[in-house]
């Protein structure tokens, strides 16, 4: 469907049209603008195509007069047709920032989101709160590996480990792992079904989408197996907490990401799980992001 999508675009462009437009950076932003794209996009993926970084958005401004060769322009306009068929940016360059880190990611994976950077600073903080040096770190569903990645890169004596279902995601975790130079244990895997360890934190972005749910139209490039979940979305959540208690040290936290009307619902599954101290975290935009609580602290 998205690659019918893009020859359905592809065909309304006149290809003279649009190498006429195109002779200069400025007059191929101008034009991607005139297509529909917004600013920012048409910005990012110009610079991509001259093998700039997205840091260089000044550099734009400063060579808006220079010629782009025809490869180039060739180039931009796949571009433009692909992100106009409403495919990630984050595909298109095959990168993405995440807790500022940069990461590779490609259709295998989900795009790694900035709400779920609230996920990582919650786990920094309960981290810090269990005072445990070599505290030991799970994180289910990885698929690029952001979150492991993240935790790992912001303490680095953490024993990091990190599980996923998808062989293909797991490919992408570990080239970020050793592209970024941080050491990860990846394993493939249901949760934590086989999983033999406890951990001090286990930290989940699941999918959390209910099955039919009209935003999944908008998303229709990533992979849906990390999106769906049953028809409340709720089926990962309740099969991590219900796994998650026999993981955990005494003390232990389960943090896990939810959709924007799903924290009171997990709430309730964290408390009839047995476990104490639950709450939830907001996002930047004031939404209530995640849900987590804490093991007993003896058992």
């Amino acid at each position: 469907m998205a690659q019918a999508g893009c020859h359905a675009i592809a065909a309304r462009l006149d290809v003279d049209i649009f190498a006429s437009q195109m002779q200069t950076i400025a007059q191929s932003l101008a034009y991607a603008q005139a297509l529909g794209l917004e600013r920012l996009d048409a910005q990012l993926l110009c610079l991509h195509a001259l093998g700039k970084s997205a840091q260089q958005r000044a550099w734009l401004v400063a060579h808006n007069g220079d010629a782009i060769d025809a490869a180039t322009q060739a180039v931009l306009e796949a571009y433009f047709v692909r992100r106009l068929a409403a495919e990630p940016l984050a595909y298109i360059t095959g990168q993405q920032e995440f807790y500022g880190l940069g990461l590779r990611v490609d259709a295998r994976v989900l795009v790694p989101r900035a709400d779920t950077e609230t996920l990582v600073d919650w786990a920094l903080e309960v981290l810090q709160g269990l005072g445990c040096t070599g505290a030991r770190v799970m994180d289910l569903g990885t698929g690029s590996g952001a979150i492991a990645l993240a935790l790992k890169h912001a303490r680095a004596q953490l024993d990091v480990h990190a599980v996923d279902m998808s062989g293909d995601a797991l490919a992408v975790a570990q080239a970020n792992a050793q592209s970024l130079g941080l050491e990860v244990a990846f394993a493939q895997g249901a949760w934590l079904t086989g999983v033999r360890t406890q951990f001090h934190v286990i930290v989940s972005n699941p999918p959390y989408i209910a099955q039919g749910d009209a935003h999944l139209a908008a998303l229709r490039h990533e992979p849906l197996s990390a999106l769906t979940s049953g028809s409340d979305g709720l089926d990962a959540i309740r099969s991590i907490i219900a796994q998650a208690g026999a993981h955990l040290y005494p003390g232990g936290w389960l943090l896990l990401e939810h959709g924007y009307d799903q924290a009171s619902a997990v709430r309730a599954l964290l408390h009839s799980a047995g476990l104490q101290h639950v709450q939830s975290r907001r996002d930047l935009a004031g939404i209530e992001r995640c849900s987590g609580a804490q093991a007993e602290m003896s058992r």
